[in-house]
């Protein structure tokens, strides 16, 4: 039988009465909200505080203070199906130190909302019921809000003149945005944009059809690039590895694209992009030959490895 006076038993009666679905009243995320609340067995719910967490630290907290061990490879767990329910129910925020960090920094974290934070608060008081009503009352306004400040810190991206994307917030996004806007009007004047990926939503940008359309039928599991190009004029597909940190089409990517791509009936060329020459300089001895590289911060230049012409898919690959 369950112990109401359980911590983590009281947590999440809070989250089936804050109604959130069924797969998040289980006690992973009642460990989450406790950890974001800093509510230590013995502590009064009145004593909930705010820190700022982010997945490994709680689940640090988890073991500490709770004594359960979770495997460090549920980490993508308790993010993706724990704090993501959680941050949409407007009850926690991400990243509220600073919106614009990329959404795939080591240094993410996550905060109790300071209205749940006052709702959490008067559990197990007499208080507790009205202060829940009203709670509830305002959580679409919560959720709204918080969702228009997440769009605000997106990158805008330029696939057509009338047409608009926007990715998540880094580094490696503006990187995709210089490719799509900088360097396919240089190199590839009149292309469409096929693909572009986003470390928020793999599938940040697809025109399925038009790759359809290609003679390519791309496994939703396969490794695509980060963006992927149709140069009409010459039907030639760019594909484009967007690098700041890692992944440069070197002989073993190469030969993954060319498999994944195997069915199209347009010429593939393999384009590696840098933000700048220094991270070019780390990755130069595994760039593959016969495959171009471009610099944003130089972008009316291409650097051409090799083969028999400058720009150009070849024959076999």
């Amino acid at each position: 039988m369950n112990d109401p006076t359980d911590p983590i038993e009281a947590a999440r009666r809070i989250i089936v009465s804050l109604g959130l679905p069924r797969g998040q009243r289980n006690e992973r995320t009642a460990l989450c909200l406790l950890a974001l609340l800093n509510l230590r067995p013995g502590t009064s719910w009145a004593d909930a505080e705010n820190p700022l967490l982010g997945i490994t630290p709680i689940m640090d907290w988890v073991r500490e203070h709770y004594g359960k061990d979770y495997a460090p490879n549920t980490r993508e767990t308790f993010r993706r199906y724990s704090m993501h329910q959680l941050r949409d129910a407007g009850m926690v925020r991400y990243n509220p130190d600073q919106p614009d960090r990329p959404v795939n920094s080591p240094k993410a974290v996550y905060q109790i909302e300071p209205a749940a934070l006052a709702l959490l608060r008067s559990f197990d008081t007499p208080a507790w019921d009205v202060r829940l009503a009203a709670y509830l009352g305002q959580r679409e306004t919560l959720v709204a809000r918080y969702a228009q400040e997440r769009q605000r810190v997106r990158i805008p991206v330029a696939v057509a003149p009338e047409q608009r994307i926007s990715l998540s917030p880094g580094e490696h996004s503006g990187l995709i945005r210089a490719i799509i806007e900088d360097f396919a009007p240089r190199f590839a004047p009149g292309s469409v944009l096929v693909y572009a990926g986003d470390t928020g939503d793999k599938w940040g940008y697809f025109d399925a059809d038009l790759l359809a359309r290609l003679g390519g039928v791309v496994d939703a599991h396969g490794k695509m690039p980060d963006v992927v190009l149709h140069w009409a004029a010459k039907n030639w597909l760019l594909l484009v590895e967007a690098v700041t940190s890692h992944g440069p089409v070197d002989g073993k990517r190469h030969g993954e694209l060319a498999t994944l791509f195997a069915g199209c009936n347009a010429g593939l060329v393999y384009v590696t992009a840098f933000p700048n020459r220094t991270v070019m300089a780390r990755y130069l001895v595994d760039i593959a030959w016969e495959t171009e590289v471009w610099v944003a911060d130089a972008p009316s230049h291409l650097i051409h490895f090799n083969g028999e012409r400058f720009l150009g898919p070849y024959q076999g690959s």
